[in-house]
């Protein structure tokens, strides 16, 4: 008796950390997708009011009114980004109200790897914190420093003055 009950309170567990990955993957493709089909509204709608996005340019790293200043003349065009997930790995805290995860994307400008955090709202999923990256092969990193470090060395050193 005592190993089924264990089993049932394993087996009720398990399907609450499924149903939580399950919301999220919904979540996030549906973002993804309202981007790609130019859907501004609905694209900002996943975003938390106080959400953070960070791209892939250093200079990048807008809260949620900064990064829809940035993406409206993009959505305006009708045509924004599209992002499509090769790979996601989500985690879900102990009291189902955080999750972190971590994907690969293919893009425009290859694959890109987005990693961020959801909150619980009410009932819903918002995307709190959100940071898009290129990946650099490794055999690569050499020839990218190359061609970025004109550009990043005079922030680099813009940046540091600021200390």
């Amino acid at each position: 008796m005592r190993n089924i009950l264990l089993l049932f309170l394993f087996t009720c567990a398990s399907f609450a950390q499924t149903k939580e990955k399950t919301e999220i993957n919904l979540v996030l493709d549906n973002w993804h997708k309202a981007a790609s089909e130019a859907k501004f509204e609905s694209y900002f709608g996943y975003l938390a009011e106080e959400s953070i996005f960070i791209g892939t340019d250093a200079t990048e790293n807008w809260n949620k009114k900064q990064f829809m200043d940035f993406a409206k003349p993009y959505f305006d065009k009708g045509k924004a980004w599209n992002f499509t997930v090769l790979e996601r790995n989500i985690y879900v805290s102990k009291d189902k109200k955080t999750v972190w995860f971590d994907e690969l994307l293919n893009t425009q400008m290859k694959i890109c790897r987005g990693s961020g955090i959801l909150i619980k709202v009410g009932k819903e999923w918002k995307i709190k914190h959100y940071v898009l990256s290129m990946t650099v092969p490794n055999d690569t990193v050499n020839e990218v420093v190359k061609i970025k470090a004109p550009l990043e060395d005079a922030l680099i050193e813009k940046l540091s003055q600021k200390k």
